[in-house]
């Protein structure tokens, strides 16, 4: 069967034999139209019914016929349709074409994917390496803080996200418009000790959790343990490197490369400043009699009562026992460095009382001036130890005369 045409008044077949084609044709034009029966087209059939030529010429060789059928039982189905025909071929390459269109859409998709991907984790990564040198290097804690919640925000997809840190960085709060968000937070841990603060993250209510919520913010606490350990170990080092541990003033290492750099300035803009030598008269009696615990006490007061005495610009530092000295920045001649020597031994007059012990202090005093005693850090050490020295012989000599 090659095709079959249904109308309202009869139902066509049309058949080809030994490469004739001709039809078989079931008339109904008086009756409702019956339900015909599903012949697959390319089928085998058997074909019984009325022949009726098409012309009664008797010189035409082959007279062209139809098949009149009394009904649909007079065509019956002898073989299936082969599988193999246009109608089918065409069906699988239109499916071959869409499943080779779905795959190409697929692996396009796939690759932009991975691309996008990619590029961000890239970006990511340089961000990262970015916020490790700023770690190691002096960018301001709460900076970096801000950098990591940015950098946490960007795998998120933009999602609102801040540091709240308990200590060594300036604490921020929720921000307004958080306000009826998805709250979640992961701690940021320590090494020892309590949590460091907390990470968070903010989120559409109606979006659903997802793992890569706190595996991001994870990434982002392990950061910011990092930065602010760090800095609380950078500002440890440097306390104890600059600072004397006992009276909490400057150190000789601070003393003298501020001392350096207060030669520099002060030779390109030729100006002058003092250097002031303190040395504590008959401080190993203290330590002898009372005991380095009083004697510690002493020297944490003595050192209180001195810096008290020095302007914002000057500095106080411990040389190391019972010697100090100060750097008196801002002075226009030998007198007004006097006068600030002055007030430093007038520190001195009043007894300090240390655990039920009234101890009388007193110091040697001597300072040099730049640059008429000295234009370098070296010189200017020398000049003023000497004549802080010169002042204490004196004391003993006098001490010496009076016994």
């Amino acid at each position: 069967m090659v095709t079959k045409v249904r109308e309202a008044s009869q139902d066509e077949f049309v058949l080809a034999a030994d490469g004739k084609q001709f039809s078989a044709i079931y008339r109904h034009p008086d009756a409702p139209v019956p339900v015909t029966r599903e012949i697959p087209l390319g089928s085998r059939v058997r074909v019984t019914g009325i022949c009726v030529l098409e012309s009664s010429n008797p010189f035409i060789a082959q007279v062209p016929f139809n098949i009149l059928l009394r009904s649909f039982d007079d065509i019956s189905v002898v073989d299936q349709p082969s599988l193999v025909n246009t109608r089918n071929l065409l069906l699988v390459l239109g499916l071959l074409l869409v499943v080779v269109f779905a795959v190409l859409t697929r692996g396009w998709t796939l690759e932009h994917k991975v691309r996008r991907q990619t590029a961000v984790l890239a970006a990511l990564e340089s961000r990262r390496g970015r916020i490790l040198e700023d770690i190691n290097g002096t960018r301001p804690l709460d900076e970096i803080l801000n950098e990591i919640a940015a950098m946490v925000s960007a795998t998120l997809e933009g999602a609102l996200c801040w540091c709240e840190v308990t200590e060594g960085a300036p604490s921020r709060e929720a921000p307004p418009q958080a306000t009826n968000l998805r709250l979640i937070h992961e701690e940021i841990p320590a090494r020892s000790g309590p949590s460091l603060g907390k990470l968070f993250a903010a989120f559409d209510p109606k979006t659903a959790p997802r793992p890569l919520e706190n595996e991001s913010l994870l990434a982002g606490t392990r950061l910011a343990t990092l930065a602010i350990e760090t800095r609380r170990l950078y500002s440890d080092l440097r306390q104890r490197s600059e600072f004397d541990q006992l009276t909490e003033i400057h150190n000789r290492f601070s003393l003298e490369k501020n001392l350096e750099t207060l030669v520099e300035k002060a030779r390109q803009n030729a100006s002058i400043f003092g250097l002031i030598y303190i040395d504590l008269d008959k401080f190993k009696q203290i330590n002898d009699l009372y005991g380095h615990h009083t004697g510690d006490l002493f020297l944490h007061e003595v050192a209180r009562r001195m810096k008290e005495q020095l302007l914002g610009h000057d500095m106080l530092s411990r040389l190391g026992g019972d010697e100090f000295a100060a750097l008196v920045s801002v002075v226009r001649n030998r007198s007004e460095v006097e006068v600030v020597a002055k007030r430093l031994n007038s520190c001195f007059e009043t007894p300090i009382v240390i655990e039920d012990h009234c101890l009388q202090g007193s110091a040697s005093i001597g300072f040099a001036l730049y640059p008429e005693d000295g234009n370098t850090k070296d010189s200017l050490l020398s000049v003023a130890d000497a004549a802080m020295y010169a002042i204490k012989k004196r004391k003993h000599q006098a001490e010496l005369s009076a016994a």
